[in-house]
């Protein structure tokens, strides 16, 4: 079982009725987060929007939330996240936003309370970059882009 983290949350006052992000199983890395719509929002093919979520968190330190989108609606609607995995800041205070995208070829309604994107909490690095003239080399080198084939 990995570490349990206090993360704060606040939710707008337009958003009381609205579920706070929550896992759906026991062994799920991420967490379901819900539309905060006031009505519905049609998303037709090929257009952005950006979907409220009527909450703000306080990650600890050193911390960061990516959202990402949900697998069953991509699979059954072309339904995803434009900037994918979105990254909140420990130091962001604001409401989080879904900035979603409709690949699929039909409308796509968001309703209040749908579940639209998932949130996971990671804990990362800071680094130190070291100017050099050259880097140590490897056996793959510069090779990139498909360099083994496939």
């Amino acid at each position: 079982m990995s570490d349990v983290i206090k993360v704060f949350v606040s939710q707008t006052d337009d958003a009381k009725d609205i579920a706070l992000p929550r896992y759906m199983s026991s062994g799920a890395a991420g967490m379901d987060i819900f539309a905060a719509v006031k009505e519905e929002v049609i998303l037709e093919p090929g257009k952005i929007k950006l979907i409220p979520t009527g909450f703000k968190i306080a990650l600890p330190e050193g911390y960061e939330a990516q959202i990402r989108p949900r697998s069953g609606l991509a699979l059954k609607h072309g339904i995803s996240l434009v900037n994918t995995p979105g990254t909140i800041d420990a130091d962001y205070r604001g409401e989080i936003g879904i900035i979603m995208i409709n690949f699929g070829v039909q409308p796509f309604t968001i309703n209040r309370g749908d579940r639209i994107a998932q949130m996971v909490i990671n804990k990362f690095e800071t680094v130190n970059f070291i100017s050099v003239d050259e880097l140590e080399q490897t056996e793959r080198g510069q090779g990139g882009f498909g360099h083994t084939g496939q």
